[in-house]
């Protein structure tokens, strides 16, 4: 298991499980999650998400009529300091296209690792297994990290 510290000073893409696993405290992976968000917040690392992990995060609470969980991931999904949420582009888009037609990668996976790649992250944070495997990029699960 990879100790936090170890992300210090680096650039970091965060996947959609990550806020889910934070903002929601599940068990097991709440612990490394918020950990990594408390990091960030204080600018140990800096990080990116893509704007697709808002419409993923939202989708979810806004099924089930949870109006104030829907607020914590558009109030914990907004760029700040050290944290920046890229829009989908057209660049992003076609490097999305480039990773998915070798690797198969469904869209939205291939949208996040085309974000990863094209703002220069050191490591892709996710909990997706099926992302191990990404090229141009680093991948780190968050089973992997140990909390602070």
């Amino acid at each position: 298991m990879a100790a936090i510290a170890e992300l210090r000073g680096k650039r970091l893409y965060l996947d959609a499980n990550v806020f889910i696993y934070a903002l929601e405290s599940l068990a097991p992976w709440k612990e490394p999650a918020q950990a990594l968000l408390r990091w960030i917040d204080a600018g140990q690392c800096s990080a990116v998400t893509s704007e697709l992990t808002l419409a993923e995060c939202l989708t979810k609470p806004l099924q089930l009529g949870q109006t104030e969980n829907a607020k914590l991931y558009e109030n914990a999904i907004q760029s700040r300091p050290d944290f920046t949420v890229v829009p989908v582009g057209r660049e992003i888009l076609i490097e999305a296209a480039r990773l998915r037609a070798p690797e198969g990668l469904k869209l939205p996976d291939a949208i996040h690792a085309a974000t990863a790649i094209q703002n220069a992250c050191d490591v892709f944070v996710t909990n997706d297994k099926s992302l191990v495997r990404l090229s141009g990029v680093q991948t780190m699960l968050l089973s992997q990290i140990g909390a602070e």
